[in-house]
């Protein structure tokens, strides 16, 4: 469970705060959906060791080097566990992109819209960000359509590191003009 002080944004439904290691079991939940898998990649998170080892290298490790990352998605009446939505600093892109991913039980309620829209608002008045990225696989039109409804805008296609296949880039501009 993670405390208030490390909520970064909330609306009316959703509560988006920091990841914990406490949050290990829910990760290997959602690491392990096969959406989760096809779309973003096996991250061969087995165990909730493998999961605490995930969260440290990853999302921990995020917030202290970059001061952002992704974030664990709650309800506000429950406080349970819906997914993750933030940003993610990659070296071979030149700005932080949008990342987001939800327990396929918690599909179609629209908290991936309304978590990513907390997110770029967050980035754009507490983290001064200008721009934001978000890539996505060319098959992942459920993710496109989202991009498409919070303004994004295709870019290029591109090929991150280490892959075979090219995936789609889209941008969007968050303050003033961007060029």
């Amino acid at each position: 469970m993670t405390h208030d002080n490390d909520q970064i944004a909330s609306t009316e439904r959703l509560s988006i705060s920091r990841l914990s290691v406490a949050d290990a079991g829910f990760i290997l939940k959602l690491l392990n959906e096969p959406s989760f898998i096809q779309f973003i990649g096996d991250r061969e998170v087995r165990t909730e060791d493998d999961a605490r080892k995930y969260l440290a290298e990853g999302p921990l490790n995020s917030y202290e080097k970059n001061g952002f990352g992704l974030f664990r998605v709650s309800s506000v009446g429950t406080h349970d566990p819906l997914g993750i939505c933030g940003l993610v600093k990659r070296n071979e892109l030149p700005h932080p992109d949008l990342g987001f991913a939800f327990l396929q039980t918690r599909w179609s309620n629209g908290y991936a819209l309304e978590s990513s829209r907390a997110v770029l608002q967050y980035a754009a008045s507490e983290l001064d960000f200008l721009r934001v990225i978000a890539i996505v696989n060319a098959d992942n039109l459920a993710s496109i359509r989202l991009l498409n409804k919070l303004g994004f805008n295709f870019e290029k296609m591109v090929r991150m590191t280490g892959e075979t296949e090219d995936i789609c880039q889209y941008t969007i501009a968050l303050q003033g003009d961007c060029r």
